[in-house]
């Protein structure tokens, strides 16, 4: 009998620590995109975004200029996500959009001051 209990008492401490380490902290942050114009500018995000180590979900709302974002922190970091979306070519935050990424946007994808944006109809 005594040694079914200290079996018992190793299998649960053994489960207890697997199921510790199965929960990764996971975070959502939603992330202003103001320079989000159209579909395009949304799947480029969202693709980019799924290439980056530890994001596990994105959706990019064009419509209301923002990005949510669901990452492992103990992989990346909000800082880190900012950065991919600026390296896209589009501003995150306070994180101006890489210049050279920009340019190569199509134009319907470009601000609206930069001769951008989608037609109105």
């Amino acid at each position: 009998m005594k040694k079914l209990s200290v079996l018992l008492l190793l299998l649960g401490t053994f489960t207890m620590a697997a199921v510790a380490q199965s929960k990764k902290a996971i975070q959502t942050v939603t992330i202003k995109t103001p320079s989000v114009q159209c579909e395009s500018c949304k799947k480029k995000i969202e693709s980019f975004l799924s290439r980056e180590d530890g994001v596990s979900k994105s959706v990019v709302d064009y419509k209301r200029k923002t990005t949510k974002v669901t990452f492992f922190t103990d992989r990346t970091n909000i800082e880190n996500i900012k950065t991919a979306i600026a390296n896209a070519g589009y501003d995150a935050d306070d994180v101006a959009a890489n210049e050279e990424s920009y340019e190569k946007l199509p134009k319907c994808c470009k601000k609206p001051e930069d001769g951008g944006g989608m037609k109105k109809q």
